[in-house]
């Protein structure tokens, strides 16, 4: 009876230590890609923007971190915009972002399909985007005469600071190293970007006239790559 028990006791130490895997804590990366704008202009253009993370692992499925961005944002065209606006943003922005994958959602361990869409993930943040306008048209064209000398002048800032909230859909590949760890990640991500404020494409223009209604916005799709690295921690699922 002992021996049996002793035995029984072995085999579900094995089986447990097997469904677990061990991750790294850390991981940091930096990634590119095109945005698009969305803003009181009434069209806008593409632009491009370059990032870097820097990520907690409190699972590998359930991340929080930080976001740094760099771009430019753009939209209108002095020619065919209805109220000759254009603007070019050279932005840069800080976010606190967390992400939950479906990985940790799911019991991927039995189903191949399961196990390759294990990093699909959502996440929502918070930051500061800080906008910077390098060309943008203040003074109305042929309104000299109106409003003289230079003509009528767009209300806003050239420079401004406004509250950003990301929303991010995304994929990570992840790719093992030599010794079986989790090591490097291959990311798609798009993320929907709303500020809170009239900084983003530098026109601050009556509501009634310019139906400035919504929050200006701004969309990135980008590609990236990250690695892990830091302290390792055990994982109740395999890797």
């Amino acid at each position: 009876m002992k021996i049996t028990s002793l035995l029984v006791i072995f085999s579900l130490k094995v089986q447990f230590a097997s469904a677990q895997s061990n991750y790294f804590k850390l991981s940091y990366g930096f990634g590119v890609g095109p945005n698009r704008s969305y803003t009181d202009v009434y069209k806008g253009s593409i632009g491009y923007t370059a990032y870097g993370v820097f990520d907690f692992h409190i699972s590998p499925f359930v991340t929080i971190g930080l976001e740094g961005q760099y771009g430019m944002i753009q939209g209108g065209d002095i020619n065919t915009d209805p109220h000759n606006r254009q603007f070019i943003n050279k932005y840069t922005s800080v976010t606190v972002n967390g992400k939950l994958m479906l990985g940790e959602l799911i019991n991927y361990d039995r189903s191949e399909f399961l196990y390759n869409i294990k990093g699909l993930y959502a996440g929502l943040g918070v930051g500061i985007i800080n906008n910077k306008m390098s060309d943008i048209v203040r003074y109305k064209p042929n309104t000299e005469a109106s409003y003289p000398p230079l003509g009528y002048k767009f209300p806003g800032k050239d420079k401004s600071m406004n509250i950003v909230v990301p929303i991010n859909l995304g994929f990570n590949y992840y790719i093992n190293d030599g010794y079986g760890y989790v090591r490097y990640v291959i990311n798609f991500n798009a993320q929907a970007n709303y500020t809170f404020g009239e900084g983003l494409d530098g026109y601050d223009d009556p509501e009634n006239k310019f139906q400035n209604y919504q929050p200006d916005q701004y969309n990135v799709y980008s590609l990236g790559f990250k690695y892990f690295f830091g302290n390792i921690k055990s994982y109740r699922k395999t890797l």
